[in-house]
C-alpha cells in the first residue's frame, strides 16, 4: 500500500481503528492493480525467464546451469521493489511443476493430466 492510501481503507473493531499495511485482495481492483505492479517489476524478465499471473510466478530455464542465474535475477528485482515471498509457498529447482492448472516441463507447457480426463486432450 502506498503510505498516502492507508487511511482510505481503515476498518474498526469495538476497541480500535486499524489500517492495512499491505493491499488486501478483497478490494474491488486489487488483483488488477497487483498484476500491473508485478508486470512493472518483472518487465525485463517476463516471457524470457519469468511468467507471472497475479501472485503466481515461475522462473523458467532451459538448462539447469542457467537456472541459478535466472533465480538471482528475479531476486534482484524482488529486492529492488521490496516484494516479499511466502517461503511456505515457494519451491526451487524442480524439473516440472503445476502452474495455473497446467504442467510446465522442459518440453513446454502441457495440460495437467490429473486435471483433465484423457478424452479432453
Amino acid at each position: 500500500m502506498h503510505p498516502t492510501d492507508k487511511d482510505k481503507i481503515v476498518f474498526t473493531t469495538g476497541r480500535a481503528i486499524y489500517y492495512f499495511k499491505v493491499m488486501p485482495f478483497d478490494l474491488k481492483n486489487a488483483e488488477a492493480t497487483f498484476q500491473r505492479m508485478v508486470n512493472k517489476v518483472f518487465k525485463e524478465l517476463i516471457r524470457n525467464t519469468i511468467e507471472v499471473y497475479i501472485d503466481d510466478m515461475i522462473v523458467k530455464s532451459l538448462k539447469r546451469s542457467n537456472h541459478i542465474k535466472h533465480l538471482e535475477e528475479a531476486f534482484v528485482f524482488l529486492q529492488k521493489f521490496n516484494v516479499k515471498l511466502n517461503p511456505e509457498k515457494c519451491t526451487f529447482g524442480v524439473a516440472s511443476s503445476k502452474f495455473l492448472g497446467f504442467l510446465v516441463t522442459q518440453r513446454g507447457i502441457e495440460v495437467n493430466p490429473t486435471r483433465y480426463p484423457p478424452y479432453w486432450r
